[in-house]
């Protein structure tokens, strides 16, 4: 038997993929014990669970969590229906929780703040993995450290959003203003309609997230006159947000970002891109913002409130004490850097990963879900998923189920390739000619695939690797 191996399976995080990751683990007769930051499961999709994501039904189930419910009488909703957070929480994950099977493991109010190993910091090599996992867990009742096994980090990275600032900390000024700031996806029509109807509001971001922070308010704005909106981005190519129309295979992703670009190609709200955002003032009680852009430093304002759809980044607090591979400037696990890397693509298609590449030098730690992406972008719960099977098999020792690791995801019908690359090899980033003058393409992937090409943003670890790192002769032979 090996060493601890009566002890539970410790998962940070009631997320979708934390319990799913619990179901798959149960499913295979081992003990486990789910620690939920918030007051009930699913508490990150409950702070924006307003929004309708653009993913149905049958990519936001997992298959065991699924037949685990069908056997208690549980029905799975419309498979082609788009739900919204609060229906996946309402809907799915609460009725998981529930369930005989799971409910005694999951513990909610239980916020894991450090990881280490009994006995054993950071630096000790000599029989380090003999040694249980110690996990540091605050509690309304207190303090307490907890013993495991193995370790499955599936807490997310909601609760730790960047900043306004684009240099990666904090602009000056956003501190001393954050009771006007919101952070990610503010429910504008709803509970907090009141913040914004009849005043302007600043959205910052080139994501997702700013997409339906801006459709919610130009939708405001035909009820509640004197609402407008200021787009600014960093960016100055929108390629990922405005998407890939028809050609996305997730209808819903290609529609939010052929509206949003309708939203500023027809003047309803003023875009900006190319601005740095540097500082935050207050002008006559309004806020001006002020940022370096090609042409200097400019200001914009005055507004009332800002948005801040800047997206997330990982604690790595948590896991100071654990012997981590991380990508250094992702900061998600190390093996993904290459492949998922929004500097190099954005086709939210990555190639098919498992415990192989989300584990660690530290032994029986896993870093699963958005945040084994660290600070990229477009993650899929349907990728999670895949990553929590893999990674029970390899728990419960069936490295044959825990190497056949099997990934198909919905492409974005967009990507981007770095410049470098297009300009130097005559393969583009969907497997045909590279762009002439852009860095984006739009072609079929899965012919690209079944021509043996690497298809859109899936090109050959090796090669986007090589290209991170400047070699361009040796990304042009891993074509």
């Amino acid at each position: 038997m090996a060493p601890n191996s009566n002890l539970p399976v410790a998962i940070i995080g009631g997320g979708p993929v934390g319990l799913a990751a619990a179901a798959q683990l149960v499913s295979r007769g081992l003990p486990v014990r789910v620690y939920e930051a918030g007051s009930a499961v699913g508490s990150n999709l409950l702070d924006w669970g307003h929004v309708r994501v653009f993913t149905p039904w049958r990519y936001c189930v997992d298959a065991v969590a699924r037949k685990l419910l069908e056997s208690h009488g549980w029905q799975m909703p419309e498979p082609e229906a788009f739900p919204t957070a609060d229906e996946i929480v309402d809907q799915y994950l609460a009725p998981l929780a529930k369930l005989s099977e799971l409910a005694p493991s999951i513990e909610t109010n239980a916020r894991v703040v450090a990881i280490s190993r009994w006995g054993a910091d950071k630096v000790l090599s000599r029989a380090r993995e003999t040694r249980p996992f110690m996990l540091l867990v605050e509690t309304g009742a207190g303090t307490r450290r907890d013993s495991a096994r193995a370790v499955i980090d599936a807490s997310g990275t909601w609760q730790t959003p960047n900043p306004l600032g684009a240099s990666g900390l904090p602009a000056e000024g956003e501190r001393e203003f954050g009771d006007r700031i919101a952070y990610g996806i503010p429910d504008v029509l709803g509970r907090d309609r009141h913040l914004y109807a009849g005043r302007t509001t600043l959205v910052v971001g080139a994501g997702h997230s700013a997409a339906n922070a801006l459709l919610e308010l130009a939708e405001l704005a035909q009820t509640e006159p004197g609402t407008s909106a200021l787009w600014v981005t960093r960016s100055t190519d929108l390629v990922r947000i405005y998407g890939g129309g028809d050609a996305d295979a997730l209808p819903a992703r290609g529609e939010l970002g052929s509206d949003v670009r309708h939203l500023a190609e027809s003047g309803r709200v003023r875009l900006v891109t190319g601005f740095a955002t540097v500082a935050i003032r207050e002008v006559d009680g309004r806020l001006v913002v002020e940022g370096q852009t090609k042409d200097g430093l400019r200001t914009l304002g005055p507004v009332d409130r800002i948005i801040a759809a800047t997206g997330q980044r990982p604690d790595l607090a948590l896991t100071r004490e654990l012997r981590l591979d991380l990508d250094p400037w992702l900061e998600g696990v190390k093996a993904l850097g290459p492949l998922i890397d929004p500097n190099e693509h954005s086709c939210g298609d990555v190639p098919p990963h498992g415990h192989r590449e989300l584990s660690h030098p530290e032994p029986e730690f896993y870093t699963v879900g958005v945040k084994s992406y660290g600070r990229a972008p477009t993650f899929l719960l349907l990728t999670g998923y895949e990553q929590v099977r893999s990674v029970a098999a390899a728990i419960a020792g069936d490295m044959e189920a825990a190497d056949a690791v099997q990934l198909v995801l919905p492409e974005t019908g967009v990507c981007t390739v770095p410049v470098s690359l297009s300009s130097t090899s005559s393969q583009g980033c969907c497997g045909g000619p590279a762009p002439a003058a852009v860095d984006a393409c739009c072609v079929d992937d899965a012919k690209a695939k079944a021509s043996g090409k690497s298809g859109c943003g899936c090109g050959s670890t090796q090669a986007i690797a090589a290209v991170r790192s400047g070699d361009l002769e040796i990304a042009d032979a891993a074509q």
